[in-house]
């Protein structure tokens, strides 16, 4: 006979910690602005369900955290997280990392931007 309460799942994902289990307690709610318009950029109502925007939300921050875990695993060899630790865990997906090294570009492009306009300003207040 079967041991399992009504209602609770037969099987039990190994190594999968609930956050009950791993005394970490996420606070909720901190994406639900973003995500709403992130889901009504994508054809959703303007005006989310909220349990709607809350899965939603759940499903990200899992999702983000795995891959952390994965990074480290990863990255524990060598000792050190990188950015190119989280391009090899997406590899497989040419999408993902296709998007990945166009925002990395684009960020050291507006770093170059900040850094060549902030010398600028230097050499202006020399000169006055």
């Amino acid at each position: 006979m079967n041991n399992t309460p009504v209602g609770a799942p037969s099987k039990v994902k190994v190594g999968a910690a609930q956050p009950s289990e791993a005394g970490f307690k996420r606070k909720r709610g901190v994406f639900q602005k973003d995500l709403q318009h992130m889901m009504y950029g994508f054809g959703d109502d303007p005006n989310s369900l909220p349990e709607t925007v809350a899965l939603v939300e759940d499903i990200v921050v899992e999702y983000v955290t795995d891959m952390v875990h994965k990074a480290q695993d990863v990255a524990s060899k060598r000792g050190k997280l990188l950015t190119e630790d989280f391009l090899f865990l997406i590899r497989k997906d040419l999408t993902k990392l296709n998007r990945c090294t166009e925002l990395l570009s684009m960020n050291e492009e507006l770093k170059q931007a900040r850094k060549a306009f902030e010398v600028d300003e230097e050499k202006l207040a020399t000169i006055e």
